[in-house]
């Protein structure tokens, strides 16, 4: 980085001077209003949270920012002075960077390639000087603590370190605000708490970043202050001291925090599953459990502990060496994905797009993938058939599609996860394994699938429900198995069971 460069990072400032204000904006595409007469505040040198369900407009609002669309109303203002921001280069030459969840890095390239891509510096002879373009990419590598080498290939660097090459290209391009929109949905703890250090290290030199998290306890950690969208409009701006659960549910879906878990007791009925000293030799230990018709039952433990591995044995995903799988009191053999469908049990992966959805395929195929044997007439799929069996499901879980043709890909993250679940309802399963059911969704849409998820224990399906939030386990479990290292270390009662005992399972260090 040139000396210019180094001198236009700004000091550590105290925040409170506003240097972004967006008033009164409006989009609308075809058939759809995205932002109406939206407002957003934000001040210099603080970490601003933009918080909202699925189809709120934080993306749509932040593209605006970004130069991708052009509002239809509405004026920007950069520290007091109004702006049109008509295009992507605009907004970097405004100090504007976005960070997208889906990194925007080529692979091939090397670090220092993807961050002056399009401005490289050039020789005297018109060659592109690579080694002033090394030196420069260490320095501000170096300014957030990243180890790598500048000529490394960005495709041979983990997730993390990827996104540390694209706050690097912030940097060097001297930006003021950084948006960063779900920057943790694929990083380890380890991995994320460096983030928040290098967020604060940013926040100190007044740089302003907009933060987009589903997580509310990286909110609670992180952000000065938050802005809550809900159906396009602005609805509140809420100072740290004020941001509560209750509080920023409340605004961001409609309704009291108290009414997000809708599971209430049901009746349970006889065992409908039982594992016995199931083990792969690898990964689960002789691990024993039991699940009844009507209960749901939270599976939790530490990143390792084997919980994703037990799901994958029982359904077939992966081989057991060892164990016995009983459905209905009688021993089935599970040696195949499909040995499970027949036994009438589903699975719901923790990675819905690539596990559990064909991102390319229209609504309708992907939610009659499962039944696509039963879809035929002469040899040939009968359309009409599963335009039938996925209206059906689309109304009974209340999925949001402009048509069933339309392609999975583009639907929201809950709706997507909704998609996933309809696909296994079509088989009229005894029993659900559901991992990881609302990573990646808004409050709204985990208020929407945990009523399913009550709805199905009514009818009498016995769900394992594998999670890492424990207010989720906690909220939604009957029963709480809690795994360590590859075995089921405890079993806890959902009702009066607190994250404190869980979590002292988790790690082993309950005394017996």
């Amino acid at each position: 980085m040139d000396e210019s460069s180094k001198e236009s990072l700004p000091e550590h400032r105290v925040p409170g001077n506003v240097n972004l204000r967006m008033e009164h904006i409006s989009k609308r595409f075809p058939g759809v209003k995205a932002l109406q007469d939206m407002h957003l505040e934000i001040r210099e040198g603080e970490i601003h949270a933009l918080v909202g369900e699925n189809g709120a407009g934080k993306s749509t609002l932040m593209k605006i920012l970004a130069g991708v669309y052009r509002p239809d109303s509405g004026t920007i203002e950069l520290s007091g002075k109004s702006v049109v921001i008509d295009n992507p280069n605009k907004a970097r030459a405004l100090g504007i960077s976005i960070i997208h969840q889906e990194l925007n890095l080529s692979p091939n390239l090397t670090v220092a390639e993807n961050i002056f891509m399009g401005r490289e510096p050039h020789s005297p002879l018109g060659w592109i000087d690579f080694r002033h373009m090394n030196q420069e990419t260490q320095e501000v590598l170096a300014q957030i603590g990243a180890t790598f080498s500048p000529s490394t290939r960005v495709g041979r660097l983990s997730i993390a370190q990827q996104q540390l090459v694209e706050i690097s290209r912030a940097l060097s391009e001297n930006a003021r605000i950084v948006v960063m929109d779900e920057p943790t949905a694929s990083l380890t703890g380890r991995e994320t708490k460096k983030l928040f250090d290098i967020m604060r290290t940013l926040k100190s030199r007044g740089i302003t970043i907009i933060y987009i998290s589903h997580r509310m306890a990286e909110i609670y950690e992180l952000a000065d202050r938050a802005t809550v969208l809900r159906d396009g409009q602005y609805v509140t701006t809420m100072e740290r001291a004020d941001i509560t659960d209750s509080k920023l549910i409340q605004s961001m879906v409609g309704r009291e925090i108290n009414e997000l878990y809708e599971h209430a007791a049901v009746k349970i009925g006889d065992t409908v599953l039982e594992v016995r000293n199931l083990s792969d030799r690898e990964y689960i230990q002789g691990t024993n459990l039991l699940l009844r018709r009507g209960e749901i039952v939270g599976l939790a433990g530490l990143i390792g502990a084997g919980r994703t591995e037990l799901a994958r044995l029982i359904f077939g995903a992966d081989r057991h060496i060892s164990g016995e799988i009983r459905v209905d009191g009688k021993s089935v053999t599970i040696h195949s994905t499909i040995d499970a469908i027949r036994a009438g049990i589903g699975l719901v992966p923790e990675s819905r797009k690539e596990q559990g959805l064909f991102l390319e395929l229209a609504v309708q195929e992907n939610i009659a993938m499962n039944t696509l044997s039963k879809m035929t007439t002469g040899g040939l799929l009968n359309m009409g058939r599963i335009h039938h069996i996925a209206q059906e499901q689309v109304d009974n879980l209340g999925i949001r599609l402009a048509s069933l043709k339309q392609k999975v890909l583009n639907l929201s993250g809950g709706n997507q996860q909704k998609v996933v679940l309809a696909r296994w309802l079509t088989i009229k399963p005894k029993i659900l394994l559901l991992d990881e059911p609302t990573r990646g969704v808004d409050v709204g849409a985990k208020a929407e699938i945990y009523r399913i998820m009550s709805k199905l224990a009514h009818s009498g399906v016995a769900i394992l429900m594998i999670s890492s939030e424990l207010p989720e386990v906690l909220g939604m479990s009957d029963r709480i198995l809690v795994m360590h290292e590859g075995r089921i270390a405890a079993e806890l009662p959902g009702r009066t069971t607190t994250q404190e005992e869980i979590m002292t399972h988790a790690a082993g260090l309950a005394v017996h």
